[in-house]
């Protein structure tokens, strides 16, 4: 009788052992590559992640400061922005440089046909490309299948430095930096629906993964902005110990990553209750974040360090990083061929 129970004890025992370890989500093989802008060399880094070493490296125009990868993972887009910083006298952009990732070499350049520092690019979910325009206060749209202008959105504002799109493809928003503000379009009439008043300054933009929420980062106070896309108004600011630059919602819902560039700091924020959880130290002049695939790791950029910082978001703990070249910004993921 003793033996029947205690084999019956450890049953017991063993299965919910392994329903404790079914509740855990397994970290998904990544898969895929790193792709990397890198702005003060001028150049296309192609890294795998999981080796934490460079792959190929392809030069692109001067300077390249963000990139974009399509669907299919073949192709990767740069727009080139020119040898400044946003607002700051230097050669104006006029051109994306078009890489073929399988082949690791330049493979074609987009004429924009004027001077606009191009700097964000997006893929809608009609194909199309959609580029910030920031010399003509407006986005582009572009048709990678003949790499042609099909028409120009207005954002009615200047510096609209970066670039989120709803899942849907319906709506596009820009931070516009000098301007404080976050434009708000309307991608299939190509047209302008409004513009949102924020700070003085702002810098970057992210989208909720329902594409509720926007948020986007108030330079002289350490808050990020939380727009309704439904109202297109302020409902919430999250206040932060420093003031942040750049953030990435998980894919989730759960948690926003914001990352300080003045403090190297990457604070977690709870969506639920907009309070930040944790802080992390992060490479010098940290500027960009993407989650892979899966969501089971976030790349930090390190412009300064020269460094990608490698975070497990399951455990909240920082990885050995991937040692690069100063200049590392824009991030992006080409996933693995099938």
């Amino acid at each position: 009788m003793f033996a029947r129970l205690s084999l019956l004890y450890v049953s017991l025992m063993l299965a919910g052992s392994a329903e404790l370890r079914d509740a855990k989500p397994a970290p998904p093989a990544a898969g895929g590559l790193l792709v990397v802008a890198n702005q003060k060399e001028h150049t296309l880094l192609v890294v795998d992640p999981d080796n934490r070493r460079e792959l190929a490296r392809i030069s692109v125009g001067v300077n390249g400061h963000e990139v974009i990868v399509s669907k299919d993972s073949h192709w990767a887009y740069v727009p080139i922005y020119g040898n400044s910083g946003v607002g700051r006298p230097g050669t104006d952009g006029s051109t994306i440089d078009v890489i073929d990732l399988q082949g690791r070499k330049l493979a074609s350049t987009i004429a924009l046909g004027k001077p606009l520092r191009p700097h964000r690019a997006e893929f809608g979910p009609d194909g199309l490309l959609y580029v910030t325009a920031e010399l003509a206060n407006a986005v582009d749209v572009i048709d990678p299948s003949t790499n042609k202008i099909l028409g120009e959105i207005p954002t009615g504002a200047p510096q609209s430095h970066m670039l989120v799109l709803s899942r849907d493809g319906t709506r596009g928003y820009t931070a516009n930096v000098s301007a404080g503000s976050v434009s708000v379009l309307d991608l299939g009439k190509r047209s302008l629906i409004t513009t949102i008043p924020v700070a003085k300054m702002v810098q970057r933009i992210s989208i909720s993964p329902d594409g509720r929420r926007i948020f986007t980062h108030d330079q002289d106070m350490p808050r990020i902005a939380v727009i309704d896309t439904a109202t297109n108004g302020i409902t919430n600011w999250i206040e932060l110990p420093d003031v942040a630059y750049a953030s990435a919602p998980t894919p989730d819902g759960r948690w926003l990553l914001a990352l300080s560039m003045r403090a190297d700091r990457l604070h977690v924020v709870d969506l639920q209750t907009l309070k930040v959880t944790r802080s992390l130290e992060i490479p010098e002049r940290s500027s960009e974040i993407l989650i892979r695939p899966g969501g089971d790791i976030a790349y930090v950029s390190g412009t300064g360090a020269g460094k990608i910082a490698v975070l497990d978001l399951y455990s909240w703990k920082m990885q050995p990083p991937i040692e690069l070249t100063p200049g590392v910004d824009g991030l992006a993921w080409a996933a693995a061929p099938n």
